[in-house]
């Protein structure tokens, strides 16, 4: 008789062996989930006997296992090489809720053993039991579970943070472990310093982390290099695999998790082609936090056929995302006032516009960096930058330098085309110093440079108006306070220096207007003898044209002339022509 299929292998044929020949049998928590199985594939039913195996391996399971987080772990973990016998018997899904209802639980009345590292330890046996419980003075941390659930795969995980679901666990601790098992089997994807194990993990702990190095070699790196070939198939369909299933027990709540994690998730989605459905899932996610992420996150590689270095798609996805979120929650103001929790998270989020802004700083700083891409088109660029509404910049310094960028970056576009760059910019928000820079660059359009110039001059005059309305106030007011000595005796010698040091920056400010304002004027007489210039260049075009019609109407005039001329000879001729006759009748 072959047994190739029975389930645990030749290890729990041979402990069946021994049971069946009467050899005591130590059962522990590593080897009790094979030799249930081999038990059921056996038929080792009370039918035969009184106790037989079926019935010691569940009451093992029933009343040690399940009671101790410990060998919970233990028992589920080795139920990975067990399947579908391990399922059919639901050892995993009682192994699931017993750790669920543990790490949901007070930790103080459980037995347990937190030391942050992978379990090494056998089970104790059936009359060695200890409680290994902290001691009262002990401080649990809430994510005191998080290091013994990730060394779990990810489908035995994936049952076990359900659960966890189910009992009612805040969706901070279930994210922060989602974190914790994506950093420890896709290395890489988390900041360092993340996620990371203790300083003084060793043994079994180390040899953990070797093998799911082993597993899952690459990660960030393969990322930057952008080299899809050299990723294993089997590697590959893996982390797929983990990155699908972290995407969907993701909860729904909004900073469950950082945006800087979900971005890193979306590069390894895009790089290993992940279900669609859960790319557009993840990248909602992203949308509803936009404005926490981060420049460095946003830069990721096109993995398609596309000529360009950066997917500028995705961002403009993402940034559409945002808007929708934010225009779904202006129109319901008053949803976020029926709980503690809603208000809580509604100051967390600050006001719309404190967003918008935030994201169009990114957005700058994205455009600013994608913009030396040779290979961007200008459509991509124009439709990026004015993707969001006009009130979402108070300032438009980022916009231009972006701008500023991709002109150097592209010298061969045409004037049309600049000019079409450039109305992307509203000039009258721009500061002084980005007037004064773009009126010396000569890559703008002259258009462009000359609404800069206006829009500074207005800037100036008003400057000028405000610091003539100051000293107006202050000559209005200074009679006031110089008859009051007392107020002066009073007035402690700190703030009148800080006063006189004061003066001093208006009047440095006043010079600096001026002259800003002579080198307005400056560029004024420059701009007018370019257009005298131009005027006389164009000038004899104008001029050879009108003589070139008076020449027509000339030689119209003088055939109309002619005719006339002829008209009156002929006429002349017929007057005289009955004189004659009436002389020689006579």
């Amino acid at each position: 008789m072959v047994l190739d299929d029975i389930p645990g292998g030749p290890e729990a044929f041979e402990l069946v062996a021994k049971f069946c020949y009467g050899i005591a049998v130590d059962l522990t928590a590593p080897i009790i989930s094979g030799l249930r199985c081999a038990a059921e594939y056996l038929e080792m039913t009370e039918d035969l006997e009184e106790g037989n195996l079926i019935f010691k391996t569940e009451a093992f399971l029933s009343y040690v296992v399940l009671s101790s987080w410990r060998d919970s772990i233990l028992v589920l973990k080795s139920c990975e090489k067990l399947s579908p016998w391990a399922e059919n018997l639901q050892i995993v899904r009682r192994c699931s809720e017993s750790i669920a209802w543990k790490a949901c639980a007070n930790p103080k009345g459980i037995r347990w053993q937190y030391t942050g590292k992978p379990l090494r330890v056998s089970s104790p046996k059936w009359n060695e039991m200890k409680d290994s419980s902290p001691s009262r003075n002990q401080q649990v941390p809430p994510d005191w579970w998080f290091e013994d659930v990730s060394i779990l795969r990810i489908d035995h995980f994936v049952r076990v943070i359900t659960a966890i679901k189910v009992k009612g666990m805040r969706y901070e601790l279930i994210g922060a472990v989602i974190m914790h098992y994506a950093s420890k089997w896709l290395p890489g994807l988390i900041k360092e310093g993340l996620g990371s194990g203790e300083p003084g993990d060793d043994g079994s702990n180390s040899t953990n982390s070797n093998e799911s190095s082993s597993i899952w070699k690459g990660g960030l790196h393969m990322i930057v290099a952008g080299i899809k070939e050299d990723i294993p198939t089997v590697q590959a369909k893996d982390q797929r695999m983990i990155i699908e299933s972290l995407i969907s027990i993701i909860p729904p709540q909004r900073d469950c998790v950082s945006c800087s994690f979900l971005l890193r998730l979306l590069r390894l989605a895009n790089m290993l082609k992940v279900a669609p459905a859960l790319v557009t899932e993840l990248e909602k996610r992203v949308g509803m936090q936009f404005e926490q992420a981060q420049l460095a996150d946003l830069l990721i590689p096109c993995y398609n056929k596309s000529e360009s270095l950066y997917d500028v798609d995705l961002v403009q996805r993402l940034l559409e995302h945002f808007l929708v979120q934010e225009q779904s929650e202006s129109s319901s103001p008053a949803r976020q006032s029926f709980s503690d929790k809603n208000m809580y998270d509604s100051a967390q989020r600050g006001t719309n516009s404190n967003a918008k802004m935030r994201v169009a700083r990114i957005l700058d700083s994205y455009l600013t960096e994608v913009s030396r891409d040779r290979n961007l088109s200008l459509t991509k660029f124009q439709v990026l930058a004015e993707a969001l509404p006009e009130s979402a910049r108070t300032c438009d310094d980022g916009l231009y330098r972006a701008i500023d960028s991709y002109l150097k970056a592209h010298p061969t576009l045409t004037e049309h085309e600049r000019k079409r760059l450039c109305r992307v910019m509203d000039c009258q928000k721009l500061s002084i110093d980005a007037c004064m820079h773009a009126a010396q660059n000569e890559r703008l359009p002259l258009r462009v440079v000359v609404q800069v110039l206006f829009s500074e001059q207005v800037k100036i005059s008003n400057a000028i108006a405000n610091n003539s309305l100051k000293d107006a106030s202050e000559s209005q007011y200074q009679p006031l306070i110089s008859n009051r000595k007392t107020l002066l005796e009073g007035t402690p010698q700190s703030f009148q220096e800080g006063w006189a040091a004061a003066k001093k920056d208006i009047n440095a400010l006043k010079f600096e207007l001026e002259s800003v304002k002579t080198k307005y004027l400056e560029l004024q007489n420059e701009m007018e003898t370019l257009q005298r210039q131009f005027d006389k260049m164009a000038k004899p075009k104008q001029t050879s044209a009108w003589m070139a019609g008076w020449r027509k109407l000339s030689k119209i005039g003088k055939t109309t002339e002619n005719n006339d001329m002829a008209f009156q000879v002929a006429n002349a001729e017929t007057k005289k022509m009955p004189r004659r006759w009436r002389n020689s009748i006579s």
